[in-house]
């Protein structure tokens, strides 16, 4: 039993219990929260609309508060995700999770994808940034290069996915974006995990963080 208990405590400080639906109501938020102060969760992760509230339930309590911005697409401006980044940090987030601009990489414009990083970085600080790359969408090629854009542009964590697109983590993208930061950043793995079998795979493939949106079903 204790050996299971030891493993449980493990898994449970890479998770980031994450609520990003649409229709989440204040109950299920709270929910989350209560949920990750129990078990030591690494944070909650939501919307920034649920920042202010998420912050106040987690208070004291080690469990960090993240949030995305540029949630799920991206495809928002610079200034727009920067300001949505630095008034979530300044209503208690301490991570936060932003989509890279796609559609600039997948055109070459690699100023702009590296630019849209930084500013969100610089607006976030003392927070840290998660870089979310939407691996599904990408070639090999553009997933070693969204890795190296990030790390130039100061991100703390390279992220496979939002979980709203046409695919999640996978094993093979996790140790290719692992290879290619080092331990320059990190990396998070996101999207269809269901399992600790899978939560532990992709642990072992690199991932230091897993986002889950029921972080209970990996325990």
């Amino acid at each position: 039993m204790l050996k299971k208990e030891n493993a449980m405590n493990k898994i449970a400080s890479y998770i980031d219990h994450t609520m990003l639906k649409a229709d989440a109501p204040e109950e299920l938020i709270r929910r989350y929260c209560q949920e990750a102060r129990e078990l030591q969760f690494c944070s909650v992760c939501v919307n920034t609309c649920h920042v202010p509230l998420v912050a106040r339930e987690l208070s004291g309590s080690g469990v960090k508060t993240c949030c995305v911005v540029g949630f799920p697409l991206g495809a928002m401006s610079t200034a727009a995700k920067a300001y949505e980044a630095a008034q979530a940090v300044s209503e208690g987030a301490q991570e936060v999770d932003m989509v890279m601009n796609i559609g600039a990489l997948k055109d070459g414009n690699d100023a702009l994808v590296e630019a849209d990083i930084a500013a969100v970085v610089k607006a976030s600080a003392p927070a840290l940034v998660k870089v979310i790359l939407e691996t599904c969408l990408l070639t090999d090629e553009e997933k070693v290069r969204a890795c190296q854009l990030s790390v130039k542009a100061g991100a703390a964590f390279v992220k496979t996915s939002t979980g709203f697109s046409t695919g999640g983590a996978t094993l093979t993208d996790v140790a290719l974006m692992k290879k290619t930061v080092g331990d320059r950043a990190k990396v998070k793995a996101s999207g269809g995990i269901r399992t600790r079998e899978f939560a532990e795979a992709l642990i072992a493939a690199g991932a230091d963080r897993i986002g889950a949106g029921n972080g209970m079903l990996l325990l």
